[in-house]
């Protein structure tokens, strides 16, 4: 089929080529031809049949054959001549007929070729095509779920986040609610709006009595200068025996000077604080029903004995930090101060508070000097035991949740327990 198509675009291309006129010149062309060559085959057919018997004169014989042989000479050249430019212009002709017809093959050909090739890339690009149709689609799938899951964890967060702030708002709101509460506390215990009338004129009928004993002991120490020497021999031989007694007692008439200082001690923290005075000395107001808890277990229960809570931890500290202090004004670095709790958050609050009461730092804490904190009975036991063997002074203070304590810890000569108000179930102290 490819070859009969090249034949007949040589035609047409064979026939586009020539006009009319061209046509009619070598059809012209080719009749003089012809009819030259019939009549020289004529001319010969009748040389041939003349008859032989005419006379013949050999000149004239002579003579027509040199003129018809000249005349065939003549014409057989201008054939020639006519052939020659015949030859040459379809040779001209044909020059141009063969490049189209190469041209027409070479790209027919070429056609053959790319029709091929152009149907091989067009599967590919169709198979290119589908694969990233196919891509696209995948990617859009993954897209939805990435979009899918990104919503998911968005709202996960989000629900979290609610979450957390609503805890967060129930935690405001009760802390602002112990706030208030506390603030109540504080206000009835250390301003006295709950109390009356009668402990604020209870409380000045104290630091008159106050005021007037240290005014006694001014006086007496004014008039020892002039007594003898045995005056003087009699507290010299005494204070040691003081100091060297395990167990001392507060009630007893021996001790009447260490009654005078603790009472003193007592009224310049509640009359004059000093807020940036040198460690172990109180530096917090210290109101009225303070003194009356302190005095009272010095002087009522001789050292040893449990005293009612004052409602807050923060409060009770108060009360044990005045203690401290005056039991260290007393025996200095003999006293030690034990304090027992059943949980790490209690001790770190007593000793924030005792660091905030008394001015102490965390140095001052620690097994062989000033404060040590316990979490078991025990422990404190065996401390108090070897603190005893070595003559000094423990003074334990016990803060535990439960309503047990152990009898061993009754045996030391200084302790302090804060028993639970009845009135208050919430507490957590002793009954």
């Amino acid at each position: 089929m490819s070859e009969n198509r090249k034949k007949n675009q040589i035609q047409n291309t064979n026939l586009e080529n020539f006009d009319d006129e061209d046509l009619w010149e070598i059809q012209s062309k080719k009749e003089d031809y012809i009819n030259k060559s019939l009549e020289l085959e004529m001319t010969a057919d009748l040389i041939e049949n003349l008859p032989l018997e005419l006379p013949i004169n050999n000149q004239e014989v002579d003579s027509i054959n040199e003129n018809l042989a000249l005349e065939n000479i003549t014409e057989t050249k201008e054939l020639e001549e006519k052939n020659i430019e015949i030859l040459k212009q379809e040779n001209i002709n044909s020059i141009p007929e063969n490049k189209e017809e190469k041209s027409i093959i070479s790209s027919l050909e070429l056609e053959e070729k790319i029709e091929p090739n152009i149907d091989n890339k067009s599967d590919t690009l169709i198979t290119e095509i589908t694969v990233l149709e196919q891509k696209k689609q995948e990617l859009i799938n993954q897209q939805e779920t990435m979009i899918s899951s990104v919503n998911l964890l968005i709202q996960e967060g989000l629900k979290e986040l609610e979450e957390k702030k609503q805890n967060l708002e129930l935690t405001i709101q009760k802390l602002e609610r112990r706030k208030e509460r506390i603030e109540q506390e504080m206000k009835s215990t250390f301003s006295g709006v709950s109390q009356d009338l009668s402990i604020r004129v209870q409380g000045f009928k104290d630091y008159l009595v106050g005021s007037l004993q240290d005014l006694a002991a001014a006086a007496e120490q004014l008039e020892l200068s002039n007594t003898s020497s045995q005056s003087w021999e009699t507290p010299s031989v005494s204070t040691p025996s003081q100091n060297n007694n395990p167990n001392p007692n507060f009630v007893e008439n021996n001790f009447q000077g260490e009654t005078r200082q603790i009472r003193s001690l007592i009224n310049q923290y509640r009359t004059k604080p000093d807020y940036y005075g040198s460690p172990w000395q109180l530096r917090r107001t210290f109101e009225p029903i303070h003194a009356e808890r302190v005095a009272e277990w010095f002087f009522t229960q001789g050292g040893r004995g449990a005293l009612r809570s004052m409602g807050t931890r923060l409060q009770n500290i108060l009360i044990a930090s005045a203690i401290m202090s005056i039991l260290y004004q007393l025996y200095g670095d003999r006293s030690r101060m034990l304090i027992l709790t059943d949980t790490p958050e209690r001790l770190g609050e007593w000793r924030r508070g005792l660091q905030d009461c008394l001015g102490i730092s965390r140095s001052d804490f620690g097994p062989n000097r000033g404060v040590i904190l316990f979490e078991t009975p025990e422990s404190l036991i065996q401390k108090g035991d070897r603190i005893v063997e070595e003559k000094d002074l423990p003074f334990i203070i016990m803060d535990q949740s439960d309503d047990k304590v152990s009898l061993s810890l009754l045996k030391f000569p200084l302790w302090l327990a804060f028993a639970a108000d009845q009135t208050n179930k919430s507490s957590n102290y002793y009954y």
